[in-house]
């Protein structure tokens, strides 16, 4: 299911930046991204069971299946003849880059996958959570993301959250991807500079994750960077999208 502003794009329509959400996020973290594109891009977001207004359906815990099983949603919200920017963060990295080969095989057309926060797709985690149960996992989680989510304080939220959470990072750290072949498209990677989950070394894994151009590209911040620089992302994805053309 996809979530966003707008309708499908048409061609000839601007470009589509389609965001997939981290471990336990929803479609709602990247809704200030709408105001923060200014027009640049039709923002819209992978909308995952197991939260937000999906919160009662059943989550993932393949990434493979998971972008098999949502592509068609995907696919219609793009549009014949649209064009898209994918971006995803740590889970969400692994879940685009399953949905741009699944994208370019139909003929949607890719402008550029862009990573955040994650090593190259063959890395796998070697510290989990999986496994993990109550305090024991959230507490390996808060170590892993350098942040705490302040609904897992409130008895009933966590009851709601803690599932979906452990689910996706289930799913992540099992993580294999569905083919050796790397995508067609420009990859750009992004890390938090003080990232102490993913190296900058993991980070430039993805040039071997493409047959087109790759860059590399680091924020001030840790593994969650990102929610307080969505402004500057966007404006890397911009020039990036620019320098590609």
């Amino acid at each position: 299911m996809v979530t966003g502003a707008g309708t499908s794009a048409k061609a000839g329509e601007r470009t589509t930046l389609l965001c997939v959400p981290f471990a336990g996020a929803g479609p709602s973290f990247f809704h200030p991204w709408q105001d923060l594109a200014a027009g640049r891009w039709r923002v819209t977001s992978v909308e995952l069971p197991g939260r937000e207004r999906r919160i009662l359906d059943e989550p993932y815990r393949n990434v493979v299946e998971a972008a098999k099983t949502e592509i068609d949603s995907v696919a219609a919200d793009l549009g014949e003849g649209g064009r898209a920017v994918l971006f995803g963060h740590s889970l969400g990295a692994v879940l685009a880059y399953e949905l741009v080969h699944l994208l370019t095989a139909r003929g949607i057309h890719v402008e550029r996958l862009v990573v955040s926060g994650s090593p190259g797709p063959w890395t796998q985690r070697e510290r989990r959570a999986a496994g993990l149960e109550g305090d024991e996992f959230l507490a390996r989680v808060e170590e892993f993301a350098g942040f705490r989510h302040e609904a897992l304080d409130h008895p009933e939220m966590r009851e709601l959250i803690l599932p979906t959470l452990q689910a996706d990072c289930e799913m992540h750290e099992a993580y294999v991807p569905s083919t050796d072949d790397p995508v067609t498209v420009p990859i750009t990677s992004l890390r938090g500079e003080a990232d102490g989950l993913v190296t900058a070394e993991e980070g430039r894994q993805w040039r071997d994750a493409t047959t087109a151009a790759f860059r590399y590209t680091e924020f001030p911040g840790d593994h969650m960077y990102l929610v307080d620089h969505g402004r500057e992302i966007l404006d890397v994805i911009e020039a990036e999208c620019a320098r590609g053309r």
